[in-house]
């Protein structure tokens, strides 16, 4: 039986990186935004700085499972990220960022220039106004990217991410940065990159 194929989107990045994860549920998130159930404390579930996903000490290993959790992630006011269904909200603990961008698709240059993520758990975002990118030291002076997904949730680059998109990098106004969705990304001054 063949599935058909992914209704597109209207951006060709993001139909790109659709067509390669093929018959895949694009209902969204739910609107976890506007549930406020009490909260019920913390539980043992960690997402690691690689994105693994681990309860009670051991990995989750069912990816089905890991999408379910991250699709009821919420970041609250004072920072602390939850899993809230209509019930309940619960603690959980984030290394670094709850989610991990894995694959890039880049469609054009300059202003025209349309770039879009796919997460670890599969969510497809394009950089634009309102899934931006941003720029962080670490410890090491190294540089971590981040690309806003929803909410105050975010995910981290790999590294191999992190070099093409450095590669598409320029200097503009004092700043190097990248255009990518109608916007000057700006990633550090030029002076100090």
């Amino acid at each position: 039986m063949t599935r058909p194929d992914p209704a597109p989107s209207g951006d060709p990045t993001i139909d790109r990186l659709s067509a390669a994860l093929g018959d895949v549920d694009r209902r969204g998130p739910p609107p976890v935004e506007r549930w406020n159930p009490p909260d019920c404390g913390d539980i043992d579930m960690r997402i690691a700085a690689d994105g693994t996903w681990f309860h009670d000490g051991s990995p989750i290993r069912r990816p089905a499972l890991v999408k379910l959790f991250a699709s009821i992630l919420r970041r609250e006011a004072d920072g602390r990220i939850v899993l809230v269904t209509p019930v309940e909200r619960v603690g959980i603990t984030v290394e670094d960022a709850p989610f991990i961008a894995v694959e890039m698709a880049v469609e054009g240059d300059g202003p025209t220039r349309r770039i879009a993520f796919r997460t670890n758990v599969d969510d497809l975002v394009p950089v634009d106004a309102e899934h931006t990118l941003r720029f962080a030291e670490d410890a090491a002076g190294g540089l971590r990217p981040y690309l806003h997904v929803r909410g105050d949730l975010w995910a981290l680059l790999t590294r191999a991410l992190t070099h093409d998109l450095l590669a598409l990098a320029e200097t503009r106004d004092g700043w190097l940065g990248l255009e990518a969705g109608g916007l000057f990304h700006r990633i550090a001054p030029a002076e100090s990159a």
